[in-house]
């Protein structure tokens, strides 16, 4: 599966647990009755399919039982998202059983995104720390600093599992951030 693939079923993926969550699921019984469908096949014939680029893939067919009867349950259970990390540089999504491996450019392309679409909802992260929160300090990031034509200064840093993360300082903040890296305790 190339990147633009791998992309795709990630954004299907994600669209189908956004459409989860906002939309009620659409109703999945099928519109002839079971007493109608004609068994195709049992439950252990697996039939060989050819995809374009010649590789085999193998697809089980499971017969319907005609009298099986499908209660709906009283909530529906939306597409869970599970994360793993088979390898060092490799993430695995998996949402609603469509799973996508992600290496490490790619993973810092869906950083970015969410981290931007994060970055206008509502409500905002905590104003503290929260109590058993996780992370991964950079201890001394590369910096670039830009100063704007209002006076603020544009501080830009580049955290290891991140990447480069920007913040926009007031001239008052400036003094304050200085202040309190300078201050011995």
């Amino acid at each position: 599966m190339n990147l633009h693939e791998q992309l795709g079923a990630l954004e299907m993926g994600v669209d189908q647990l956004i459409q989860a969550v906002v939309a009620p699921p659409a109703d999945n019984t099928p519109e002839t009755p079971a007493e109608t469908v004609a068994p195709q096949a049992s439950a252990d014939h697996v039939a060989p399919e050819s995809h374009a680029d010649g590789v085999a893939a193998e697809t089980a067919v499971v017969e319907q039982a005609p009298s099986a009867v499908v209660e709906e349950p009283a909530e529906p259970v939306p597409p869970t998202l599970e994360i793993n990390r088979p390898g060092q540089n490799e993430i695995t999504m998996t949402i609603g059983g469509q799973t996508v491996a992600l290496r490490p450019d790619q993973i810092g392309k869906l950083i970015e995104e969410l981290s931007n679409a994060r970055a206008s909802m509502t409500p905002e992260p905590p104003p503290g720390i929260p109590p058993g929160w996780r992370f991964v300090s950079t201890k001394n990031p590369v910096m670039a600093v830009q100063k704007q034509s209002n006076g603020d200064r544009l501080l830009v840093m580049r955290h290891t599992g991140h990447g480069w993360v920007p913040f926009t300082f007031s001239p008052d903040m400036v003094i304050q951030l200085y202040m309190m890296l300078t201050q011995s305790k």
